[in-house]
């Protein structure tokens, strides 16, 4: 078990009271404080984030707490430090006849934490939770409105129904069976983990010449020279999904997927070995992304004005490999030794190309799921 967020908490009136706070929460390895500060609390909240690194969250009681409509905290963290932020409670928003979807989005960049609560109307007169998806929260533009943030902080889960009190739990499990299935990565492995909201490479090696950079705030990887491939160590995959997006920065950006590499690359021999599903506009045929690599052509050109993000789907179950870009099945091939490739294995690791150093590519929301047979 593990505690990840703490509140809400009276902080003290001095800075030796907040920084007891502060010590308890890193005794414990909590990393959300949530809190309703007074005014002159904020300069030194500022200080003590940056000196723990631990996020404060303000939170949205209804009336009359200052903090009942977004807009007032908005006010007060403007200038302060990224890690002071929001806790935001979407029921009580709904108590004070907001729309949840409305005020996250006003907060963007500034949500820290989130309680989810969905009710069967808006206002407090015979207004009650109930399961996710059941009331009129609009749980999935919610969840949908947070995707588009990026937000990575946690769904605290609170049920607050006075007549369900003594048995929570059906209402409950009826709520997050509606987020699995509203869910579209439900079971996949985000491949660039995250850690206190920042992306890591951790897992991930290089092989040969250049090397990829990550963003650690918007999780995109761009290439720097080459020609070399970063390929992900801590697990071979037999059958499985794999979704990720990439944008080219030139119509020539040559990149590619590498599916199945055997074993660890300590020489170019692994692409002999393993599928390459291309990345390059310029190409033409079993060269154009899309295609599998010097193997199998692309039946239709799915791609997106240069500049523009793009979406792989891959899906590599036994021998048969498909491949779909932006919406559309590009390839569907039962796989055999062709072109470049001698052989190719029943498992191996996934690997992503940098190629030149004058037309970087770009790669971002990299997921796998694995396919039990």
């Amino acid at each position: 078990m593990q505690v990840v967020a703490y509140g809400v908490v009276d902080m003290g009136r001095t800075e030796t009271e907040m920084r007891r706070v502060f010590d308890f929460a890193r005794q414990l390895g909590i990393w959300i404080i949530a809190t309703e500060p007074r005014d002159e609390d904020y300069a030194l909240l500022d200080k003590l984030v940056k000196e723990y690194n631990i996020r404060i969250a303000v939170h949205n009681h209804p009336e009359p707490s200052k903090y009942a409509h977004p807009a007032t905290a908005l006010n007060y963290l403007r200038e302060r430090d990224e890690r002071i932020g929001v806790c935001a409670d979407t029921g009580h928003w709904m108590r004070g006849q907001l729309k949840p979807v409305e005020c996250l989005r006003l907060l963007q960049g500034r949500i820290v934490d989130v309680h989810l609560k969905d009710r069967t109307d808006f206002g407090t007169k015979n207004a009650v939770d109930t399961a996710f998806g059941r009331g009129r929260a609009d749980i999935r533009a919610i969840l949908a409105e947070l995707t588009l943030q990026d937000y990575h902080g946690y769904l605290t889960i609170e049920y607050e129904n006075e007549k369900e009190v003594m048995n929570p739990e059906p209402s409950i499990s009826q709520g997050l069976e509606f987020i699995r299935r509203a869910t579209y990565y439900q079971d996949y492995e985000q491949l660039l983990s995250r850690y206190r909201g920042l992306y890591e490479k951790h897992g991930w090696n290089h092989y040969g010449p250049g090397y990829f950079e990550l963003d650690p705030k918007t999780g995109v990887l761009k290439s720097q020279g080459g020609m070399g491939l970063l390929w992900y160590s801590r697990k071979k995959y037999r059958d499985f999904i794999l979704e990720l997006e990439f944008k080219c920065s030139q119509k020539n950006t040559n990149s590619g997927i590498f599916l199945r590499v055997p074993e660890v690359p300590t020489s170019d021999d692994y692409i002999y070995h393993s599928f390459e599903i291309q990345i390059y506009d310029a190409g033409e045929g079993i060269h154009r992304t899309g295609a599998v690599y010097d193997a199998q052509a692309p039946t239709v050109d799915a791609s997106r004005p240069t500049g523009e993000w793009n979406h792989f789907k891959i899906s590599f179950i036994k021998d048969r490999l498909t491949v779909e870009l932006n919406g559309k099945k590009v390839v569907d091939w039962k796989a055999e030794p062709r072109g470049k490739v001698r052989d190719f294995a029943s498992e191996g690791y996934l690997g992503l190309q940098n190629h030149d150093s004058l037309s970087p590519v770009y790669f971002r929301n990299i997921y796998v799921k694995e396919i039990n047979q």
